[in-house]
């Protein structure tokens, strides 16, 4: 799995599948090598009916099917980003301030199998709703299973480098909102942008190249900086490893022995595997909770 970059057009007609796919194949030889579909629900909690307990804002959680792997983003509005713990930690007490929190505002994480989480919160009788149901039916199973949007369209392939996943945005009601775009750059598991935003020159003109030539189109790059990604991703417990593990590097007096601390080892967040689709499934829920779509 490579390197890859998202797109939305926002204002794709009824058509819009058809002509990308139209272009796709006659303009750069594109091959079909199958569907690509993933289902995205959301929930808010109901902590606030809890007898005697009161809270100003509920949780919303965020889930994204794709393939074997649900992609779950949890936010809590009341609580504190890391940015902002970092932001008013003295200098030199940063690792001490980032953990006083109990949680922070996103909390992201994978789970499988599907369905996995609809079984668990029904067994605990969890205090969580689906935003959107499907079904007037009042019963736990409906509460916590209400299926609310899905991508649905195909997959390309363009010589050996690049795959084009390419779907339309469907409501539970089933009203289309214009087209999500995914291109993967595969010769490349790691591409970091020089600009601030995260955005690739390289993906960026093929995508611009697949969609066709349409009056008034209106697209956005669906991107995130390093940084940003970083903190999504970061794990409390893994820092604080790092940090009891300073300074217990021993020199190795072996004449034989080899200095290996400028090889670069795989770390959590590369495009690789799982770690692509987690970037890609964070992108593509953020993108449709920015139009209001989750």
């Amino acid at each position: 799995m490579g390197f890859t970059g998202l797109a939305r057009w926002l204002n794709a007609p009824p058509t819009g599948l058809q002509l990308v796919r139209d272009n796709l194949v006659l303009n750069h030889n594109a091959q079909f090598r199958g569907k690509w579909y993933l289902s995205v629900k959301s929930y808010r909690s109901q902590l606030g009916q809890i007898p005697g307990y009161q809270i100003p804002a509920e949780r919303n959680m965020y889930a994204l099917t794709l393939d074997e792997n649900v992609f779950i983003l949890l936010e809590d509005p009341l609580a504190p980003s890391r940015a902002d713990v970092l932001a008013a930690a003295p200098p030199g007490q940063e690792a001490a301030y980032l953990q006083s929190p109990s949680h922070y505002r996103n909390t992201f994480l994978t789970l499988k199998p599907p369905g996995g989480l609809e079984q668990l919160l029904a067994q605990i009788k969890a205090r969580w709703i689906s935003v959107r149901q499907t079904s007037s039916s009042n019963t736990q199973r409906n509460q916590t299973s209400g299926q609310q949007l899905i991508i649905d369209g195909q997959t390309f392939a363009i010589g050996t480098d690049w795959l084009v996943r390419i779907g339309n945005v469907i409501l539970a009601g089933g009203a289309v909102k214009g087209m999500l775009l995914e291109a993967e750059y595969l010769p490349l598991p790691v591409l970091h942008s020089a600009i601030a935003d995260g955005t690739s020159e390289l993906l960026s003109n093929l995508l611009t190249s697949i969609l066709p030539n349409i009056r008034d189109a209106k697209t956005v790059a669906v991107t995130i900086s390093d940084a940003q990604w970083e903190d999504v991703l970061w794990d409390r417990d893994e820092e604080l490893k790092g940090t009891k593990n300073t300074g217990m590097n021993v020199q190795d007096d072996d004449p034989y022995a080899w200095d290996s601390e400028d090889i670069m080892e795989w770390k959590q967040g590369d495009w690789v595997g799982v770690d692509r689709d987690q970037r890609s499934a964070f992108l593509i829920m953020g993108a449709l909770r920015s139009e209001g779509l989750l």
